[in-house]
């Protein structure tokens, strides 16, 4: 169940990806939603979905802290 939400939660920040304030929010549930090493394998996602996506890397702090 829980690897659902991982990918799901991958598709939303995707699709949301247009709007970095909406991509922050959709981070925040995230972070209330996620395991532990979900939270992990996401920011390893994160690092490489913000490479092709620049303007989303000041989104990141929300993860960092």
């Amino acid at each position: 169940m829980s690897r659902m939400i991982y990918d799901y939660t991958k598709e939303v920040l995707e699709r949301v990806s247009f709007n970095s304030e909406l991509f922050i929010k959709e981070l925040k549930k995230a972070i209330k939603n996620l395991l532990p090493y979900e939270m992990e394998q996401l920011k390893k996602w994160l690092q490489y979905f913000t490479n092709e996506k620049p303007e989303l890397k000041k989104c990141l702090f929300v993860v960092d802290n």
